[in-house]
C-alpha cells in the first residue's frame, strides 16, 4: 500500500529556512505539498511532476519555495527559504495519477482533489 512520510519539519526564526522530505513508497507521476492550520481550509504550496518538471506554485510560495524530486529515491523536497510566522502550519506531502481522462490529460497542478495519497502531516513553526 502507497505510504508517504513526511521529514525535515521545525522550528526556525523568521527569515530562516527549512528543507521538507517526503518518501513515498511508490512512484506516482504527481507530486506536492499542502498546508493547513488548526480550522482552516487545506491550501496548495507547490506540485511537480514525476519527470521533475512542470512545477508550480501558490502565489506566497512564488520566490521563497522550491520543489524538487528525487526519482531514484522516491522523495520529493520543499526548500522553504525567507520564512514568515505566517507560514507556521502543517504541511502535508501528496501524491497521485496525473489528472484528466486517458486521452486527455492534465498537467499536475495544485488541486487537492488530484491526490489520492497523503503523508500524515509535520508541523513547521516560525518565530518572529
Amino acid at each position: 500500500q502507497m505510504k508517504l512520510v513526511e521529514s525535515g519539519g521545525g522550528s526556525v526564526q523568521a527569515g530562516g529556512s527549512l528543507r521538507l522530505s517526503c518518501t513515498a513508497s511508490e512512484y506516482r507521476y504527481c507530486m506536492g505539498w499542502f498546508r493547513q492550520a488548526p480550522g482552516k481550509e487545506r491550501e496548495a504550496v507547490a506540485s511537480i511532476d514525476i519527470n521533475g518538471g512542470n512545477m508550480k506554485y501558490a502565489d506566497f510560495a512564488e520566490g521563497r519555495f522550491t520543489i524538487s524530486h528525487d526519482n531514484t529515491k522516491r522523495v520529493h523536497y520543499l526548500q522553504m527559504n525567507s520564512l514568515k510566522p505566517e507560514d507556521t502550519d502543517i504541511y502535508y506531502c501528496a501524491a497521485g495519477p496525473r489528472p484528466g481522462r486517458l486521452f486527455n490529460r492534465r498537467p499536475c497542478g495544485l488541486g487537492a482533489k488530484d491526490y489520492n495519497y497523503w503523508g500524515q502531516g509535520i508541523q513547521v513553526t516560525t518565530a518572529s
